[in-house]
């Protein structure tokens, strides 16, 4: 393995190897179908029957039911498919079959119809839980004996992620809004097959690097200080036996896990098709949150029971990560709003026809933001095809390939655009402002973690929630004069974007520092069990800002809609607040590790 990795660093791009530019651009590629796909459903599923554009005309809260579903789901697969690639597939061939069931589950919802659009959902589900964790695995496999490169490596990696959501919800966008929503779907899909097949055909670069797993295991890192790290371990589950799961443990796994998927199946299934899984109640509980209740009830005991097992310090640091992670559920139960009632609010309240010398200030400040990246990216591509074409030049065709779509899509939007004598910006427009606002600020925010001014995990995760709030809190003041029960309104432009800015800013304070910390807190032997509570505590908090988000009709009607952005703006600054207050016990609880 050892010689694949050095064979790896041999061809370097940027000063990282090559094989750091496939992943880069398969991310891309697949962020690109998934952010593109993914800022249409709200709209589609909304979008009224008789109109130039037909969709679905769903009330808002039933579609944003099954969107939190949806969305949660994408959150849970990937610990089965992190699962399945550790023990059988490896990393590369489970993040190829993940594309490819994404490509069909694109391809069946360009169809429109119910039960494809049904279909293509549950393939995009299970195809995420095979993409999502590989990737990312592959490149931790490649820095091994590197660490000191490897935070740069994903610093350029995530660049990639932003760079797929802003073509993506731009690209997509624009064509589901002018042309069709299977124009959109349908684009998502073709570029994901071709991040696959760019990617399957650089295979050769990386001899068996995310290959097919052995049977020996290593520990990297030993994190639990009051034991010695396991040594190598010829048997796959060696690890786990220095703290097994008992019966008790896998029964209330089981449990906790069947109750909460029974949820988040049958609350859109209640909501939409008026039937149930649970038909019961339990005093004034219906049978589904009877059900929700339960399993949260059992996950608790799970979670305190496994917990009471470790000695005292690492004790301590578990408990710190899970009030990190309830903080991760209110933080995305409304950071997410971005894709659900934001997207509305853009659509419905927001005056998006500019005129005059503003339309074109518009159109040129659209265009710098769409063409200077592109190039940039481009480049990238160059310096990757010079280096690796005599290795892998079907792969760097299929990806000039690719490219020479993107510019070719670019390019025709921003003719379209220039053509028209005003300018109507899409409401998926605003979905790619927080793509690009990470990608101008995340290096600000990289040197402030860096420096002496560098503040503590609780101060981080109390900043993050209090921007998200205050974002909140000018989208409630720009929608204060909308009367109650109305269906649309004209409020300016400004209020979006500046609530984008303040949840981007929100979100690099948490998003990254989560799984951070994680890392650093938890024993070896624990901390596949923790990522997967982190990866519940976010699904948890995907289907919470659906539940919440779907409640955006019944509250301005009752109220107003400056109601509703407010009671999101109170919320994640109240739990913000508390953050900081217990930033003492908190520093106390991780023991020193910063």
């Amino acid at each position: 393995m050892n010689t694949d990795v050095e064979n790896l660093f041999k061809d370097k791009v940027i000063g990282h190897p090559a094989g750091l530019f496939v992943l880069f651009f398969t991310e891309m590629w697949e962020r690109f179908s998934f952010y593109g796909m993914r800022i249409l459903l709200v709209l589609f599923l909304t979008a009224p029957i008789l109109s130039d554009n037909p969709g679905w005309e769903w009330p808002r809260e039933h579609a944003l039911a099954l969107i939190g579903t949806y969305a949660s789901l994408l959150y849970l697969t990937p610990i089965i498919g992190g699962w399945v690639a550790d023990k059988i597939t490896g990393y590369r061939v489970a993040v190829v079959i993940g594309c490819l069931i994404m490509t069909l589950g694109h391809a069946s919802m360009a169809f429109e119809t119910t039960t494809s659009f049904y279909i293509g959902l549950a393939l995009l589900v299970v195809g995420t839980g095979f993409f999502k964790p590989n990737i990312t695995s592959i490149i931790s496999e490649m820095y091994k004996g590197k660490e000191s490169k490897k935070d740069g490596a994903y610093t350029i990696f995530y660049m990639g992620v932003n760079a797929g959501a802003f073509f993506g919800m731009m690209l997509c966008g624009y064509l589901a809004e002018n042309y069709g929503w299977s124009w959109g779907f349908g684009l998502a899909g073709i570029f994901m097959l071709l991040g696959m097949l760019q990617f399957w055909l650089a295979k050769d670069l990386f001899g068996n690097v995310g290959g097919k797993p052995s049977i020996k295991h290593v520990v990297e890192i030993p994190q639990n200080i009051n034991e010695e790290a396991p040594k190598e371990q010829e048997e796959p589950d060696a690890d786990e036996k220095l703290n097994p799961f008992t019966m008790f443990d896998k029964i209330l796994v089981v449990l906790s896990s069947l109750g909460g998927l029974i949820y988040l199946f049958n609350d859109p299934l209640e909501k939409i098709d008026g039937s149930s899984l649970v038909p019961f109640t339990v005093g004034n509980l219906s049978g589904s949150n009877f059900v929700v209740l339960c399993a949260l009830a059992l996950f608790l005991i799970l979670l305190v029971t496994r917990i009471a097992r470790y000695l005292p310090i690492v004790r301590d640091r578990i408990i710190a990560v899970s009030i990190f992670g309830v903080f991760t559920v209110f933080f995305f139960a409304f950071f997410e709003q971005s894709l659900g009632s934001m997207t509305l609010f853009a659509r419905d309240y927001t005056d998006r026809t500019l005129v005059g010398s503003s339309a074109m200030i518009f159109k040129v400040v659209d265009a710098l933001l769409t063409t200077v990246p592109l190039m940039i990216i481009t480049w990238v591509l160059w310096l990757l095809a010079k280096k690796t074409f005599s290795r892998i030049g079907l792969s760097n065709v299929i990806l000039a390939l690719a490219f020479a779509g993107l510019w070719f899509l670019v390019i025709f939007r921003l003719m379209d655009k220039f053509s028209q004598e005003g300018n109507e910006i899409e409401a998926t427009w605003f979905g790619i402002l927080n793509s690009f606002f990470i990608i101008t600020l995340a290096p600000l925010f990289s040197r402030w973690w860096e420096s002496k001014y560098n503040p503590s995990a609780a101060m981080k995760y109390g900043l993050g929630l209090i921007l998200l709030g205050l974002g909140f809190a000018i989208l409630s003041y720009g929608a204060s004069e909308i009367p109650s029960g109305a269906k649309t309104a004209s409020v300016s432009i400004i209020f979006l974007i500046l609530a984008y800015l303040l949840h981007t800013m929100g979100e690099l304070c948490i998003s990254p520092v989560g799984l951070s910390y994680l890392s650093k807190l938890v024993p070896a032997r624990m901390i596949g069990f923790m990522f997967g509570v982190w990866y519940l505590a976010i699904a948890v908090g995907q289907k919470a800002a659906g539940t919440m988000g779907g409640m955006i009709d019944k509250i301005s009607e009752q109220y107003s809609l400056g109601t509703f952005f407010l009671i999101f703006t109170l919320i994640p600054i109240g739990v913000g607040i508390i953050s900081i207050i217990l930033n003492p016990l908190l520093k106390r609880l991780m023991h020193n590790v910063r």
